[in-house]
C-alpha cells in the first residue's frame, strides 16, 4: 500500500507552479491523482468520466473509417487514452504546454497512461494549442495537414479560462481558425466544467452547423451524489462549404 500523501513533482511554470500529488483515499483505500496549478486544483483521478466521454462522444460523431485526431491538453491523459482505444484510430497528437506534464508521462508517473509513451500511434506534443489552432501549420511534426476530429480539455470552461490569452480562441474567429484544420465534416469536442451554455452551442451550430450539449453525469465519491460535466459536440456540415468565412 502506498504512503497517504506524496508529491511526486513540483515545477514553477509561465501559468504558475503545477504539482503532481498522489494521495491515498481514506475511505475508497486507492491511489488518487491530483493536480494542482497554484491553489488551484486542476483535476483528480477520481473524476475521469467525463474527460473519458469527450474522446468517445467526439470520436462518435466523426465518419470517417479511419481518423487522425488532436487532443488539446495532456493532464492525467484520460481522454487520450481513450482515443487511442478508438479501432478506427490513425494517429493522434496530444498539444500539452507545460513541459513538466508531458515528463509525468515519460517518467510513467501515471500507470494507467503508459500507452501515451508505447503507442507508436501516439505523439506528445509541446506547445500552445491555441497558438497552433490560430495557425496554417500541423499541429505537430509529421502531423496531417487536416485531422478528423479536435478533443480540447484545457480550460475550465469557454467562459473560466486559466489564460486571457485563451479567450479569443472561443470566438467566431477562434473557431474559424480552427475549423481550418479540420476536414469538411470534422469534429470539434470541448469539455466543460459548468452546465450547459445555449449561447455557445448556438456559436458552434453558426460556425459548424451542427452542435449539441451532454450533460455527463457521474458519482462523486467526495460527496456521496452525484456531479456533472458538459460535453460540447460541433460537426462540420455542408451548409458550412463554400461561406467566405471558412475557406476550403
Amino acid at each position: 500500500m502506498s504512503r497517504r500523501f506524496e508529491e511526486l513533482d513540483w515545477q514553477q511554470t509561465d501559468l504558475g507552479a503545477i504539482s503532481l500529488r498522489r494521495r491515498l483515499h481514506p475511505t475508497l483505500e486507492i491511489d488518487v491523482h491530483e493536480v494542482k496549478l497554484g491553489d488551484e486544483f486542476l483535476m483528480s483521478s477520481l473524476f475521469p468520466v467525463a474527460e473519458i466521454e469527450l474522446a468517445r462522444l467526439g470520436l462518435a460523431a466523426c465518419a470517417a473509417d479511419e481518423l487522425d485526431v488532436v487532443v488539446g491538453g495532456l493532464g492525467l491523459g484520460y481522454t487520450a487514452v481513450a482515443a487511442l482505444e478508438e479501432p478506427r484510430l490513425r494517429s493522434l497528437v496530444v498539444v500539452e504546454a507545460l513541459d513538466p506534464v508531458i515528463a509525468w508521462h515519460e517518467r510513467h508517473l501515471l500507470p494507467d497512461a503508459a500507452s501515451l509513451v508505447t503507442d507508436p500511434r501516439a505523439r506528445l506534443v509541446q506547445g500552445d494549442f491555441f497558438a497552433l489552432a490560430r495557425g496554417t501549420t500541423p499541429f505537430g511534426a509529421r502531423s496531417p495537414r487536416r485531422v478528423h476530429a479536435v478533443l480540447l480539455d484545457i480550460d475550465h470552461t469557454p467562459r473560466h479560462v486559466l489564460h486571457p490569452s485563451h479567450a479569443a480562441f472561443y470566438t467566431p474567429e477562434g473557431l474559424r481558425a480552427m475549423r481550418d484544420h479540420l476536414h469538411p465534416d470534422g469534429v470539434f469536442a470541448l469539455w466543460s466544467d459548468d452546465p450547459p451554455d445555449d449561447d455557445f452551442v448556438a456559436l458552434l451550430e453558426a460556425e459548424f452547423g451542427s452542435a449539441e450539449a451532454q450533460v455527463v453525469s457521474f458519482a462523486n465519491p467526495l460527496t456521496g451524489g452525484t456531479s456533472a460535466n458538459t460535453v460540447y459536440v460541433a460537426v462540420g456540415g455542408p451548409t458550412q462549404l463554400g461561406d467566405p468565412g471558412h475557406p476550403r
